[in-house]
């Protein structure tokens, strides 16, 4: 599954995703993660930061969801794939460490990559969207910076 225009853009604009995965007996784990990125036309890529369990299941489990939303417009994606675990031995790692470096600016090392090879994506969007069909992204913004106190 490539990319689309829309879920780049949804991924930029996110400051958070949540990586789900499954240990081998079947116990889900979520995790949020800070540094993630789309590479290529069909994958994305998260820092291993501080992610012990999640690195565990990925090598146990490969399937994954991840999902993002800008908190703002309530609006974003969730995804599914198959993950793999990078190192730095790997071919791949320098390229993908490149992209992860510019949005940690050295400030969090990590020793590997979360690779996740999308097979299926769905839009995220909150209720009042589908409740109040005439509402704007303008008006969710505002509703949510009330909200928020800004």
């Amino acid at each position: 599954m490539k990319l689309t225009e829309d879920i780049k853009a949804a991924i930029s604009d996110s400051v958070l995703c949540w990586l789900a995965t499954s240990s081998t007996d079947n116990m889900p784990n979520v995790s949020p993660k800070e540094i993630f990125s789309c590479f290529e036309d069909d994958t994305i890529i998260v820092a291993n930061i501080a992610s012990p369990q999640t690195v565990k299941n990925i090598r146990a489990n490969k399937n994954v969801c991840i999902s993002f939303i800008d908190v703002l417009k309530q609006k974003g994606f969730q995804l599914k794939g198959e993950a793999e675990i990078v190192v730095k031995s790997s071919s791949d790692f320098s390229k993908m460490e490149k992209v992860l470096l510019l949005l940690t600016k050295g400030n969090f090392p990590f020793a590997t990559i979360t690779k996740i090879t999308l097979t299926n994506a769905k839009p995220i969007i909150a209720p009042k969207y589908l409740l109040y069909p005439n509402t704007t992204e303008q008006e969710q913004i505002e509703s949510a910076k009330k909200s928020y106190g800004f």
